[in-house]
């Protein structure tokens, strides 16, 4: 286990580490994270500067949007999972961490991210989830074949005709299409919301995410215009209305049952909103850019083995993208959980201590105070190198193959739990999980049906990375090549 409150020989130890001076160390820190030194070497030289991969800091936004800044961080493998554990850490308004967006950006409830799993809303809005993601099963392979080979189609004709294709414009457009058609069966482009739903649901987000982002402007005008105060909510309201518009038009069955399970209609539709804009579409703009950008990265060798797995499982299912097809397809698994593990869709956990812990890490064992502020850089944790060795930071396909390949799988955190567990009312996992991983591996399988390899330019943008298509060699063999 990562945390323990017995058990260990070892003495606990006080928490190393500083919070400096009072706001100005708070403000000191933040421009380190933003500016100075970037969010890896943030963690990475204060985990350095105190010998411990348990240590006392400032997060990001501090002043004056977060009451406090001050946090015990958790930077490694072994004591990570301490935020998964609901008999130690409340998760109470705590989903964006030290400070929370106003709720009027969500319909003036506090909706499901942001409840703790012993507050009774959680368990309905959750099994609405379950029950959503349920009935919609059948539907998800067919609704994402027929909006990513869209996808592929337009990116040949933007290939044709200037040598480039920007990816995560055309994923910003597609996947919210392809989410709102695969939750409740119709495209949100092809209602009143029209081709303006990915732009409001950007919007949207960054009036939430602001605090925790940096846009690339100057220092001085990022500053006092992001980190320091809130948005205005008031200037998406009007975004905010066409969306819910859209969700409470086509969400009917789901209203429904969510009435049964004691909700109001309202509150279910906010909590359905955010659920699929926030928690699926946002994960979707960073996951498919950071797959597919490490995808290219492997080459014609690693292509060459997934057009085989991919194509040689569709034609022993009669040529049909079937379940059953893609759960054959181990590599492209692989591929997927190694991108996850690399660059989690979010990086950023939290919990306040129940009550007086003892958090382990691979070297000690640290006391840790009733309500203080548990938080974890989950890369710093899902690239220890006392797990995954000196390839940590490096983009291995078939890191998680075979017997050996499995037992690194509890170490995978991105769901917000580990990997070989299940979301549940009970817990904070991403009731998605495998919903996300099925969509990454539809993704290897529409790109290796209809390609044998092809090139890309990789980049950095605001919520993760950039790919731009720079060629692609059509299929030769198999299912694709028809």
């Amino acid at each position: 286990m990562a945390s323990s409150d017995h058990g260990s020989t070892t003495a606990p130890k006080d928490v190393p580490g500083s919070y400096g001076l009072p706001l100005v160390g708070a403000v000191r820190d933040r421009l380190d994270f933003y500016y100075f030194q970037g969010q890896d070497k943030y963690f990475e030289s204060r985990v350095e500067r105190y010998g411990s991969t348990v240590v006392r800091m400032n997060v990001p936004p501090g002043p004056f949007m977060a009451r406090d800044p001050r946090v015990v961080a958790v930077l490694d493998a072994k004591s990570f999972p301490v935020l998964f554990d609901m008999d130690k850490v409340e998760k109470k308004d705590l989903f964006t961490g030290t400070y929370m967006p106003s709720t009027s950006l969500t319909g003036g409830y506090r909706v499901c991210s942001y409840l703790d799993p012993s507050e009774p809303t959680h368990t309905k809005v959750k099994q609405l989830l379950f029950s959503l993601l349920l009935s919609r099963k059948d539907d998800v392979i067919p609704t994402f074949r027929s909006n990513f080979s869209s996808l592929l189609a337009t990116v040949e004709a933007e290939l044709a005709k200037g040598g480039k294709a920007e990816f995560n414009k055309l994923n910003d457009v597609t996947s919210f299409d392809f989410i709102g058609e695969a939750y409740f069966g119709v495209r949100p482009s092809a209602t009143e919301l029209g081709k303006g739903g990915p732009t409001k649901a950007a919007k949207w987000l960054i009036w939430q995410l602001h605090p925790l982002v940096t846009l690339g402007l100057p220092m001085v005008l990022e500053e006092p215009l992001l980190h320091t105060f809130h948005l205005p909510p008031f200037l998406v309201k009007g975004d905010y209305r066409a969306l819910y518009k859209y969700f409470s038009t086509v969400a009917k069955q789901a209203l429904d049952t969510a009435e049964g399970l004691g909700l109001s209609r309202e509150e279910a539709c906010h909590n359905l909103l955010f659920a699929t804009t926030f928690n699926s579409y946002g994960g979707l703009k960073v996951l498919f850019p950071g797959l597919l950008a490490n995808v290219a990265s492997g080459g014609e060798k690693l292509h060459e083995r997934l057009v085989a797995e991919i194509r040689g499982a569709v034609a022993d299912a009669g040529g049909k993208v079937t379940l059953a097809a893609v759960e054959r397809m181990e590599l492209a698994k692989s591929v997927v959980w190694e991108s996850l593990r690399l660059d989690p869709p979010v990086k950023f956990q939290y919990g306040h201590a129940k009550k007086d812990l003892l958090v382990e890490s691979h070297d000690a064992v640290f006391q840790v105070r009733k309500g203080e502020m548990l938080f974890g850089y989950q890369p710093c944790a899902t690239k220890d190198p006392r797990v995954f060795g000196d390839t940590a930071g490096d983009f291995v396909p078939d890191r998680f193959l075979g017997e050996e390949g499995s037992k690194l799988l509890q170490y995978v955190y991105w769901s917000n739990g580990r990997e070989t567990e299940n979301p549940s009312v009970d817990n904070k996992q991403c009731p998605g999980k495998n919903f996300v991983v099925l969509v990454g591996r539809l993704l290897l399988v529409e790109l290796f049906l209809r390609y044998d390899t092809f090139t890309a330019e990789v980049g950095k943008e605001l919520l993760g990375t950039s790919v731009i298509f720079t060629g692609v060699t059509k299929a030769t063999s198999g299912p694709g090549s028809e």
